[in-house]
């Protein structure tokens, strides 16, 4: 015998409507109530047909997540973000639509149009992204990670990259070091208009200049063997620089190999400082002392913001633009 909503009420010692609002979502359940209805499924089995739910509420109960993963980038860096946002999907009772086309545009106009969605978070936000007028000629609400040139009419939440550099130079400087040398990410980055690098990089030039510090910017590289190349081919160009700011994710997760592997001593030769997420860091051993870079947070934030979106429009406000501020992890690799 099949178990339905009724089932499920009558063992979380609730009325049967309280528990369509917990599966839709269009009304808030208190979180006893929904712990008690989450129980009650779990040991009865239930599964909600989402066509019928739908049909019922005007919602599929699912988020799109639209991002890329292109081949010269480092994928274990996008995925930091794609964990985040599925877990808090989850926990507001949402599925995820992973979309990963190489046609962005035609595939966020195909879920949306088709009502295949009941709202969207886009990553990998480039600053003259063409997916931003489909998104808001979309009659779902979308949330972004990551800073676009215009941010009317959507939801955005960014890591601060240029108080984040700002605070590594302050560090750096504070500690005497007057020669830095500073890692970005892979030209093609910028070219395709990722922001975040040169929100960085220019930043820390800016900061550098007020304090008269000498500051050499490097692209860096996305694979090996091109990472350990340009890595050892900037340190020789700059022998007499005491300090390397890494803001490239693949960089960074092969610097330890590469620096032992030269015989370079962190931080008695070199100091070292990043920007990375704590979980990359224990992914990757990496020793560095760092900023944080928060996909845990902007991922659960995006997802709440949109969730709200969708089911109390009214109280969700006018658009956002919401920056994490950074935090810096000292752990001894400079000096």
């Amino acid at each position: 015998m099949a178990i339905t909503i009724t089932d499920v009420a009558r063992h979380a010692g609730v009325s049967p409507s309280t528990v369509s609002y917990a599966l839709s979502g269009k009304r808030s359940i208190s979180p006893s109530t929904r712990a008690r209805i989450d129980e009650a499924i779990s040991a009865l089995g239930f599964t909600a047909n989402a066509g019928a739910r739908a049909l019922a509420t005007s919602q599929t109960m699912v988020i799109g997540l639209l991002t890329q993963f292109h081949q010269d980038e480092f994928a274990p860096a996008m995925l930091q973000y794609v964990l985040p946002v599925s877990d808090t999907a989850r926990e507001f009772g949402y599925d995820i639509l992973l979309v990963t086309e190489i046609d962005a545009t035609a595939a966020l106009r195909r879920v949306t149009s088709a009502g295949m969605v009941d709202g969207v978070v886009l990553l990998d936000v480039v600053h003259d992204d063409p997916r931003l007028d489909t998104l808001r000629a979309a009659s779902q609400p979308g949330a972004l990670v990551g800073l676009p040139k215009r941010t009317e009419g959507l939801d955005v939440f960014d890591l601060d990259f240029g108080e984040s550099a700002r605070i590594l130079v302050d560090h750096l400087y504070g500690l005497g070091h007057r020669e830095i040398i500073v890692v970005s990410p892979p030209k093609h980055v910028f070219e395709r208009g990722g922001a975040y690098g040169w929100r960085f990089r220019d930043a820390a030039l800016e900061r550098a200049a007020r304090y008269g510090i000498q500051m050499h910017p490097y692209f860096g590289e996305a694979q090996q063997p091109a990472i350990g190349q340009s890595v050892n081919a900037i340190l020789d160009a700059r022998p007499t620089a005491t300090a390397l700011i890494v803001h490239n994710d693949a960089t960074i997760a092969a610097l330890p190999s590469v620096l032992a592997a030269r015989g370079t001593r962190v931080p008695a030769d070199l100091s070292v400082v990043s920007l990375y997420s704590k979980d990359f860091g224990r992914a990757f051993s990496l020793p560095y002392t760092a900023v944080e870079s928060s996909p845990d947070q902007l991922g659960q934030n995006a997802v709440r913001q949109l969730v709200r979106r969708i089911t109390s429009p009214e109280l969700a406000g006018a658009p956002v633009t919401r920056f994490i501020a950074p935090e810096l992890t000292i752990r001894g690799s400079t000096r």
